[in-house]
């Protein structure tokens, strides 16, 4: 390997390991408690679309969708909004859909 390639690749490593706790400080976890009882966290991590859910125990990834407005993603048989007008909804496990917050 010549003098070239081993500066470029130690730099990339430098980089690469620099960037870790800025991403991991960027990673958000929320928690919600729904009007039915249903508790669930979510997380998102930079640079990724997707949601990471844990509801009742069991974990899930729910994937970006098109939504008219606010966010909405799914997956696994969960349905989570997020409403432009603020207000949040899971749809999860044959249960109709209910409003959620923040806790």
């Amino acid at each position: 390997m010549n003098a070239n390639k081993s500066i470029i690749l130690v730099a990339s490593v430098a980089a690469i390991v620099s960037g870790l706790p800025t991403a991991v400080a960027q990673t958000t976890f929320q928690t919600y408690r729904c009007a039915d009882g249903t508790q669930f966290i979510v997380g998102f991590y930079p640079h990724d679309p997707d949601a990471y859910v844990q509801i009742d125990g069991k974990p899930a990834t729910l994937r970006w969708r098109v939504a008219l407005s606010g966010a909405r993603y799914s997956g696994s048989g969960v349905t989570l909004r997020f409403l432009a007008s603020g207000g949040i909804t899971v749809k999860y496990g044959g249960r109709p859909t209910t409003a959620c917050e923040l806790t």
